[in-house]
């Protein structure tokens, strides 16, 4: 087996063992390599930052954290080549530093004419970034966003005014006429705000838990153009409204 279909291998088998693991010898003779081997690629694969741990006492083996990975997913060229380069064109904003990883997972997974097309095709759009990434501010809103936590943002609004240590609860992203928004309920103005992605100076994560909010409620008049970003129904599902 070559060695990244051995790496991709040694996953899945961490992911479909779940909390039990596997030992290294288990995964050499599913793999039919050597114990050292497996042990090499493991090391690999933890430098490559995939969760992977040790298990201690008496058998010892290896353990994937949960949920840290998703199941394989086969998608066509077409279907790869669209996302590689919808992830090359997203380079900014919200999201970025994973956006980057997983382009760079995707384009390792693609044979060297279809890395070639995708180049091509992404050079045939402009795009204009802001000259600094804020990678630091994009982790900081996203913690909060999935944990549920008060942010401490920096801001200034379109007049110019800058307003320090203002207290909000992130609720949602959004994306409308080239702009990242985060959708907050700010509790100094005591009401839903969209702020503008790029106006964010700085925002802390406090750690505290905010309210419990139906964010879909808070935010009835969004800009124009904003949708939100949803799966498609499958086939014989009805469609539900946006």
């Amino acid at each position: 087996m070559p060695h990244p279909d051995r790496l991709t291998a040694i996953v899945e088998e961490l992911r479909r063992a779940g909390p039990a693991g596997r030992t290294a010898a288990s995964l050499a003779a599913r793999l039919d390599v050597s114990v050292r081997t497996i042990r090499r690629d493991l090391l690999v694969l933890q430098g490559a930052g995939v969760p992977v741990g040790g298990i201690s006492g008496p058998g010892g083996g290896y353990v994937l954290a949960q949920h840290a990975m998703l199941p394989p997913v086969a998608l066509t060229q077409g279907q790869a080549t669209a996302a590689a380069v919808a992830l090359a064109a997203a380079s900014t904003g919200p999201l970025t530093r994973d956006g980057a990883a997983a382009l760079e997972k995707l384009l390792d997974t693609m044979p060297p004419a279809e890395q070639k097309q995708v180049a091509e095709v992404a050079s045939r759009g402009w795009a204009a970034p802001p000259a600094v990434i804020r990678s630091a501010l994009a982790a900081t809103v996203e913690e909060a966003l999935r944990g549920g936590q008060i942010l401490v943002i920096d801001y200034q609004d379109a007049a110019g005014s800058r307003t320090v240590g203002r207290r909000v609860e992130p609720h949602l992203l959004a994306f409308t006429g080239g702009q990242w928004y985060l959708l907050a309920w700010c509790l100094e103005r005591r009401g839903p705000r969209w702020f503008r992605w790029d106006r964010i100076s700085r925002a802390v994560n406090t750690g505290q838990q905010m309210a419990d909010r139906d964010p879909f409620a808070l935010f009835t008049a969004p800009p124009p153009g904003p949708r939100r970003i949803r799966r498609a129904p499958a086939q014989g599902e009805p469609a539900r409204p946006t």
